[in-house]
């Protein structure tokens, strides 16, 4: 096999761009439209979209760094694809600064007259305020960004081979990755409590970082799922993906929707036998009423039913049953933002709006359609790393 096939005028990817940015432009079409009418609403659908494709990318960076440490042909197949996603993190950026503008909209601590009268946000003023939140922002993009784009800058410095592709030269991704991975988990702790909880500044949990880093992990992962099984027919992945690959890829997942309902359960367990009147009107919310449908059919789709499926091995082997299934996880992410973030406002009859679909689905357009750009730069496929070629040794031969 060449090495050099690069693919990236592959047509499942170009089919793939052009309808992400069909549903990106009258996505955010309709979302600008609705903003004339519905301006509050705009700014929370759109924190929605925002949170849904932050949870793309830093779960995409998250398992790269992963993959760096602990290798396996699983990592090396989904590898640009993480990659791609990870670079997006400029535009995921961008999609942040309409918050920064809605935050009076948004956020009950970002407006004086709620302060002034509510004793429990003046205790937590210093750390709750406008210019300490923009400045916290600031450097959670500033570190994400650098280590995106170092670990990009050395792939593709492996692919042109400016770097050395022998193991020992290799060390550097681990030497970024190790740490890298601890501060990756504590900014998106700190953002999960800035961007989502801080929504209801009289509720906490210290749980809801890890419950959000594991949420960012199974999107990427959906999504790799999804790419790769669209990819499973193109040079050069043809020639490379097996079965194997998306049993392993499965069983990740699997992993990750039992994580994440362990963890969501242990959050509603521990807050609802404490009882406390601080805690239990947040789940009390979300449970009873116009958001009870919603809360199981989270509990069906995010967990039972996905739960259910990825048990089967002969499933999790055939790429087209396992992507349907990946993509309905990333259906379910977004519910699981639209419930975490929706019921803190006060909305009668359907809880869910219109344009809590119009505008991430905008949003999530544009983002893939930077994605697909991102990934048609480079070969689908590391090559020139050392671990792949030990990997892979017996089948590219």
């Amino acid at each position: 096999m060449e090495r050099d096939i690069l693919n990236t005028d592959a047509p499942e990817l170009r089919q793939l761009q052009q309808r992400a940015l069909i549903v990106g432009f009258w996505g955010l079409l309709a979302g600008v439209v609705g903003a004339v009418w519905f301006p509050d609403q705009f700014f929370r659908s759109w924190l929605v979209g925002f949170l849904f494709c932050l949870g793309l990318t830093l779960g995409s960076l998250g398992l790269l760094m992963l993959q760096h440490l602990s290798g396996g042909q699983w990592g090396l197949v989904s590898r640009r694809v993480w990659e791609a996603s990870a670079r997006t993190l400029p535009i995921v950026a961008l999609f942040f600064v309409p918050i920064l503008f809605g935050m009076p909209k948004l956020f009950l601590w970002a407006r004086p007259e709620a302060v002034q009268g509510d004793a429990v946000l003046q205790a937590k003023a210093p750390y709750l305020n406008v210019q300490f939140f923009t400045l916290r922002a600031v450097v959670y993009f500033a570190l994400w960004m650098a280590a995106a784009w170092l670990l990009n800058k050395w792939s593709a410095g492996q692919d042109r081979g400016e770097i050395a592709v022998t193991p020992a030269d290799s060390v550097r991704f681990r030497a970024l990755s190790a740490p890298g991975l601890i501060v990756l988990i504590m900014t998106i702790t700190f953002a999960s409590v800035d961007w989502i909880m801080s929504l209801d500044p009289h509720w906490y949990s210290t749980i809801f970082g890890l419950l959000t880093l594991v949420g960012c992990g199974l999107s990427a992962l959906a999504l790799a799922i999804t790419v790769l099984s669209r990819m499973a027919r193109t040079q050069p992945l043809a020639s490379t993906l097996v079965p194997r690959h998306f049993h392993d890829l499965g069983k990740l997942m699997l992993a990750f929707v039992m994580l994440w309902a362990y963890l969501s359960f242990s959050q509603f367990l521990i807050i609802w036998s404490g009882n406390l009147p601080e805690e239990i009107p947040w789940y009390i919310e979300r449970i009873q009423g116009a958001w009870a449908p919603v809360s199981l059919l989270l509990v069906a789709g995010h967990f039972a039913l996905p739960f259910a499926l990825l048990l089967s091995r002969d499933l999790k082997r055939r790429p087209s049953l396992l992507a349907t299934i990946a993509a309905a996880v990333l259906v379910m992410r977004i519910v699981d933002i639209i419930w975490l973030v929706e019921p803190n406002f006060e909305r009668h009859g359907f809880p869910i709006h219109w344009m809590d679909l119009a505008v991430p689905l905008g949003l999530a357009g544009v983002w893939v359609f930077v994605f697909v750009r991102q990934l048609r730069g480079r070969a689908l496929l590391p090559f020139n790393d050392p671990y792949f070629k030990e990997a892979f040794a017996h089948e590219t031969h």
